[in-house]
């Protein structure tokens, strides 16, 4: 990537930040004014009722600050640098249109279930079979409208490129619906979901530049500038949530990037910490009906077992974040096999 390149992302990554930050300002009083605040639930640890009326749906903060930032880049690239980006083949332009579309449906279905919580005072919001139904149709327009563009053949380490034809849309949709869903399962305590993520956003920047996907770079900084921006008022102790709004959104993106790039295998390192939670989950009520009530772990997603084992919530963001990190390296690893 050159130097006008980076400009760009370093530029839009800045003003993302700026525009998260400021939005978090103006936006935090209302949520509170509108009495948007997190119901905490009764089985979580009890300490976390003190969180009681946080507001939440802060996830508006970052989705609002990528889509403007985001559009306004491409559209200052297409007038000012025609050959950075139209140069392109199309198929990642449509990857990258596809993707943030993708991205806000999955982000609209959080904000359903968010709005329910909230608004409609149902503490569970929307049932587990609504929230799949509705991300499995989400999922199966986002895996058809990339296989009609063509974009089927993915990047498998170690063997190279593979068409995988018809069996990409079921594939699509199943990374789709485990990522998001992954994500969710993450955010759980304060700045922990962001800044995993975070992290994730900068090794796709990394990527993009060094495989030369500008565009899907170009999405991966703005959105880590917007997480930033977000930080700002998501860390310990919490001025905001960023409810199934931001979470669901935030698995969108990055389920984006990795199909973007054409390289979706390599969501398994970097995203190691969001499969860990989910499988944490899994092994807890697996492990629970098999034994009639026995217990894995102090409690379910991991985070709160090391919550409950005495860990304070920045020391679980950091520790999880290195381990992200770590992730992420293997994933630059085995862009090169």
């Amino acid at each position: 990537m050159d130097i006008t390149g980076m400009t760009v992302l370093i530029v839009s990554a800045l003003a993302a930040f700026l525009l998260a930050a400021l939005l978090g300002k103006l936006m935090i009083p209302m949520l509170h004014r509108l009495k948007f605040g997190q119901v905490i639930r009764d089985e979580g640890p009890s300490w976390h009722k003190k969180k009681q009326g946080t507001p939440t749906m802060g996830g508006l903060l970052f989705i609002v600050s990528t889509v403007a930032v985001l559009l306004i880049a491409w559209l200052v690239c297409e007038w000012f640098l025609p050959l950075k980006v139209s140069a392109e083949m199309a198929l990642t332009r449509t990857r990258m249109f596809a993707g943030l579309l993708m991205a806000l449906c999955c982000g609209g279905i959080g904000f359903l279930d968010d709005y329910i919580k909230v608004v409609k005072k149902r503490n569970l919001g929307l049932t587990d079979k609504q929230k799949m139904f509705c991300q499995l149709l989400v999922g199966t327009a986002y895996a058809l409208w990339l296989y009609m563009a063509g974009g089927t053949v993915i990047e498998v380490p170690f063997v190279g490129q593979v068409d995988m034809g018809l069996w990409f849309i079921p594939f699509c949709v199943f990374v789709i619906a485990l990522g998001t869903n992954a994500v969710n399962l993450t955010d759980g305590v304060d700045g922990l979901c962001g800044t995993v993520s975070f992290v994730a956003c900068l090794f796709f920047v990394a990527a993009a530049g060094l495989v030369g996907y500008f565009q899907m770079g170009l999405i991966a900084a703005v959105f880590a500038g917007s997480l930033a921006g977000f930080l700002m008022w998501n860390l310990h102790p919490a001025k905001v949530f960023m409810g199934d709004t931001g979470s669901l959104f935030i698995g969108g993106v990055l389920c984006a990037l990795g199909f973007g790039m054409g390289r979706p295998l390599l969501l398994i390192p970097v995203g190691i910490i969001y499969l860990v939670e989910a499988a944490s989950v899994i092994l807890q009520v697996g492990y629970f009906k098999i034994t009639h009530g026995k217990r894995l772990f102090k409690m379910s997603p991991i985070h709160h077992h090391f919550e409950m084992s005495g860990w304070s919530e920045n020391r679980i963001v950091t520790v999880f974040s290195l381990i992200t990190l770590v992730g992420a390296a293997v994933s630059m690893l085995l862009l090169y096999v």
